[in-house]
């Protein structure tokens, strides 16, 4: 899929389905939680969530203290839902649009998070370049958390193919650079009483 189409696909999805009819929906994303506060970064460490949308991980880091946080999504739709939801605690937070693809980071992060997201990337050349973009946008020692579906999970979202990745698969997207911390496999309770398995593993820039 184009970039210019994957644009305009997130936008109609996000302009014509409900938060909580989206099969990524969580209430209080406790995986993402677990591995950014096990990650050991500090309350003032610059986060930056990749394709976090309208997703509730921002609302949760606020409560939690975090005070250096950045979403970026493709959609601006998106964006503009979760600042809506947010109100005036979205002036606390950082919104880029963009695609993971493509991002060209202005600034170094200590912790980039990324939840369903990097499985959309079906081409490879997109594989690398993400890759290469969250190396050079990591602090020395930075934390890489990234959650896709696994393969035992779906092979399409919203319509579009995904990636499934194993932590094998995974480790070896990003082995130049980065240290393997810690992986693991969930299931998410999607809408409509389906179960999605991914596989989540964190890196350490090395």
């Amino acid at each position: 899929m184009e970039n210019l189409d994957r644009k305009k696909h997130w936008e109609n999805i996000y302009s014509t389905k409900e938060l909580e009819n989206c099969s990524w929906f969580q209430p209080t994303p406790l995986t993402s939680l677990e591995f950014i506060e096990q990650s050991g970064i500090s309350k003032s460490s610059k986060i930056i969530d990749i394709g976090g949308g309208d997703s509730f991980l921002t609302d949760s880091l606020l409560e939690r203290g975090y005070t250096d946080i950045t979403v970026l999504d493709i959609s601006e739709t998106a964006l503009e839902r979760a600042k809506q939801r947010l109100g005036n605690k979205a002036n606390q937070v950082k919104w880029v649009v963009g695609d993971a693809a493509s991002f060209v980071p202005s600034e170094t992060y200590d912790l980039w998070h990324d939840r369903a997201a990097f499985h959309f990337l079906t081409d490879q050349n997109d594989v690398k370049s993400y890759a290469v973009t969250a190396k050079k946008a990591l602090s020395d020692r930075g934390v890489l958390v990234i959650g896709t579906f696994s393969e035992n999970g779906p092979k399409k979202c919203s319509g579009i193919d995904i990636r499934q990745y194993s932590e094998e698969g995974l480790s070896k997207v990003f082995e130049n650079g980065f240290k393997k911390l810690k992986c693991l496999n969930i299931d998410h309770p999607a809408p409509f009483n389906t179960t999605q398995n991914f596989t989540f593993c964190s890196f350490q820039k090395s």
